[in-house]
């Protein structure tokens, strides 16, 4: 394997490992601010426990998401220092953004927010948790302006004399429409996992509480865990709503700015009117157009989805063949040293990654279902079966939302900088022209092998610091307060923050 192979698997792997933290957190902050604000309001000590108990797994989320997120932007000056070179002056811009408007609000209230519950006044501390989910989703916005930025590339000029992108227009890179169909898709996805998140563990404490028993367990199972199951549950149908329109509006943009991203998806090689959705389709992992046997299609729904059209001559979707020769005639056949260029991203990749992002998040929508019936008009539920699907739920979205990130950026290629269908055209990179000269491919290996197995050994650190405070479930708890202690007589003389966990 060369470098690029190498630097191409080290950033697919760490970016991945990374990501499957990411959506948790974007989405569990302002749900564990919503629980907080509930307690604030109703006085309610149930919200409290349940505000400290997701709380705490919120935070060994943003930690391990901290840890495996500082090596992506290394990468960049590193075994993609070409990349650097090329996009630096625009693509440093949104990160910069993201670090000192987003990253710095995040440290900085997390640090009150884990400190202060017993030092600051209620609503200055409930302002804390707010304030930090807000700054996750700043980040997020600020990351994905740079990412949608290498999907469509706006506000940009081509400097031929230092062969470099430059900035023309911060405000064009902000409004980028790219970046506002990306954007509510990834936070929908985000609330998606965090509501599975927050149903699939409070439904297998209530469902455990309710068949032991014990008078006590059971009324904590309807007093505290019911109301997390049936947040959790509506949590997931209001984001699983969103991420339907929101990718549906984000899937017709991309028919315009990458057809061959959206034809590969599909497996269309040829143009076709009124072009069929495949629902089930059977072939191997790596097929080929023709290897692709589609057992249940629905009649004009890919077009629709594309165009907005079921049928016609607007319902027309190009195939990968066809912008294959489109790409070819505008930017070349061959590349400087002779060698032809594929324009056609993985297929099966992009195939099975696009179906994989949909299919798995039916789990979480049969949950949510199950959850609101089962608790309706009050009740409590003793379902093993519910608390299996629970169980089995919880990951479901973490992966539909790597999958979604994997179809994204290899549907991608082979552009690291996809070029603008209405831009210039010098502004564009790509993917193996982005990697280092100066980096050897031994070096990459190295480097590879080593993220590979720590980031290996953060996994496993991560899943069992979840799942030891998930099976502990929620906490005794008081108010702790300065309103609270002051109302009970103790002295609040001035003493230092205390780490709150």
């Amino acid at each position: 394997m060369d470098a690029l192979a190498l630097a191409r698997w080290q950033f697919a792997i760490t970016t991945v490992y990374h990501f499957v933290l990411v959506p948790l957190t974007i989405g569990l902050a302002p749900l564990v601010a919503g629980m907080q604000t509930a307690w604030v309001v109703t006085k309610n000590e149930r919200w409290l426990r349940l505000t400290k108990f997701f709380g705490k797994l919120l935070l060994i989320n943003f930690a391990l998401g901290v840890a495996t997120g500082i090596v992506q932007e290394f990468q960049f000056g590193m075994a993609w220092s070409e990349y650097s070179r090329f996009v630096g002056d625009v693509f440093g811009a949104p990160l910069a953004m993201e670090a000192l408007a987003a990253f710095f609000v995040e440290s900085t209230f997390l640090g009150l927010w884990i400190f202060g519950w017993d030092r600051l006044n209620k609503k200055v501390h409930l302002a804390c948790i707010w304030l930090l989910a807000i700054g996750t989703n700043l980040s997020a916005f600020f990351i994905l302006a740079a990412n949608s930025w290498m999907q469509h590339p706006v506000g940009t000029t081509y400097n031929p004399e230092t062969g470099r992108a430059e900035m023309e227009s911060i405000g064009a890179i902000l409004t980028n429409n790219t970046l506002w169909a990306a954007f509510p898709h990834t936070i929908t996805a985000a609330f998606l996992v965090a509501g599975t998140f927050v149903c699939g563990v409070a439904t297998w404490w209530m469902v455990r509480l309710v068949r032991s028993r014990k008078p006590e367990l059971v009324e904590l199972a309807r007093s505290t865990y019911r109301p997390a199951v049936v947040l959790g549950a509506c949590v997931m149908l209001v984001a699983g709503v969103g991420v339907i329109l929101s990718g549906d509006a984000q899937g017709k943009i991309m028919y315009q700015q990458q057809p061959g991203k959206m034809s590969a998806a599909e497996g269309l090689c040829k143009a076709e009117q009124g072009a069929a959705f495949s629902i089930l389709t059977v072939g191997p992992w790596n097929p080929t157009c023709d290897d692709l046997t589609r057992v249940v299609s629905v009649p004009g729904l890919a077009s629709f989805l594309g165009t907005g059209h079921f049928s016609g001559p607007k319902s027309e979707l190009p195939g990968v063949n066809d912008v294959q020769r489109q790409m070819e005639a505008r930017f070349g056949a061959t590349d400087d040293a002779g060698n032809p260029i594929s324009y056609t991203p993985p297929l099966g990749i992009t195939f099975w990654a696009f179906r994989l992002m949909i299919g798995l998040a039916v789990f979480s929508a049969a949950l949510a279902l199950w959850a609101l019936w089962d608790t309706r008009r009050g009740r409590t539920s003793e379902s093993r079966w519910l608390s299996r699907l629970a169980i089995l739920a919880i990951p479901m979205p973490f992966l539909a939302c790597s999958f979604g990130w994997i179809f994204t950026e290899v549907g991608r290629q082979p552009w690291v900088v996809a070029p603008n269908p209405t831009g210039i055209d010098e502004v564009r990179l790509l993917t193996e022209r982005g990697v280092s000269t100066a980096v050897p491919a031994g070096v990459i290996l190295a480097s590879l092998v080593l993220f590979t197995l720590l980031y290996a050994a953060l996994g496993v650190i991560w899943y069992r610091l979840i799942h030891r405070y998930a099976i502990e479930g929620v906490p005794q708890v008081h108010d702790e307060s300065p309103e609270a202690r002051v109302a009970a007589g103790e002295d609040d003389a001035d003493r230092p923050l205390s780490f709150a966990y």
